[in-house]
């Protein structure tokens, strides 16, 4: 199975590049961000052409996020992360794809920090560790996969010195994904490449993407059931380079 994640930043927008991308990289399963939709403007009857079936999780203007599977509709589980029935957000939606459960997710990016945006995120982040020490303690296939707005380590932003104290790289986001790894999760790009810098993500100014001045902020967390299955990781840097695109590239694994 491949399965990848990709912020998307605008699904309307630049609904031509996923088709394109989808075409030519053929993935099993997709984890979008970013939709900036409401529901009633995602784009199902266009992915459906593309051979896709898809749930999404739509906001206006704002956040946003979606399952695709190849040939089939996703099974969905789970819409909104528990632990706030207030929060209005769009940032969570999880289904059972083949035995495996996919949980995508678009955790807030918090800047200005600190001030109320970077609180909202630490909170985010404290019931996204709740939630996914239950989904360990099922001992099942689960991957938690998509923009985690956190840079884990200094190997993963280009001048790390930079971004000390902005809300993707402060010690208590660092530590809170940290917090997940010593769950139990895999963090399986870097599982993989230990050593290399790799990113997902390059802002549209300053010539970031010909400077390779980028950050890897999209990732995917493999459960004990599932991360003895990790075969393949890999960024489509080249999508970043075409025409109208996204400021993230898509990413993916492949799972036995």
């Amino acid at each position: 199975m491949k399965l990848a994640t990709y912020n998307v930043n605008g699904i309307n927008g630049r609904l031509d590049v996923l088709l394109r991308w989808l075409e030519e990289r053929q993935p099993d399963v997709v984890c979008l961000q970013e939709l900036k939709a409401p529901d009633s403007r995602f784009p199902h009857r266009e992915i459906e052409k593309a051979g896709y079936g898809a749930i999404w999780h739509g906001q206006k203007s704002w956040n946003g996020v979606a399952i695709l599977a190849r040939g089939r509709t996703p099974m969905e589980t789970r819409r909104g992360l528990p632990g706030d029935p207030d929060d209005s957000h769009s940032r969570y939606i999880e289904a059972a794809i083949e035995g495996i459960i996919v949980g995508c997710l678009y955790l807030p990016n918090g800047n200005p920090a600190p001030g109320p945006r970077f609180d909202y995120k630490l909170r985010w982040f404290d019931r996204l560790q709740h939630y996914a020490a239950q989904l360990i303690e099922l001992e099942i296939p689960v991957v938690l996969a998509g923009d985690f707005n956190v840079m884990p380590t200094d190997l993963d932003v280009y001048k790390p010195e930079r971004w000390r104290d902005d809300a993707l790289f402060r010690p208590e986001v660092k530590a809170a994904y940290a917090a997940l790894l010593d769950q139990g999760w895999t963090d399986a790009v870097r599982h993989l490449h230990p050593n290399e810098r790799i990113y997902t993500f390059w802002k549209y100014f300053r010539n970031a993407f010909a400077r390779d001045a980028g950050l890897r902020i999209d990732h995917f967390l493999l459960s004990p059931a599932l991360a003895g299955d990790l075969k393949r990781a890999k960024v489509d840097k080249s999508v970043r380079a075409w025409d109208h695109t996204s400021d993230h590239a898509p990413a993916w694994i492949e799972l036995l």
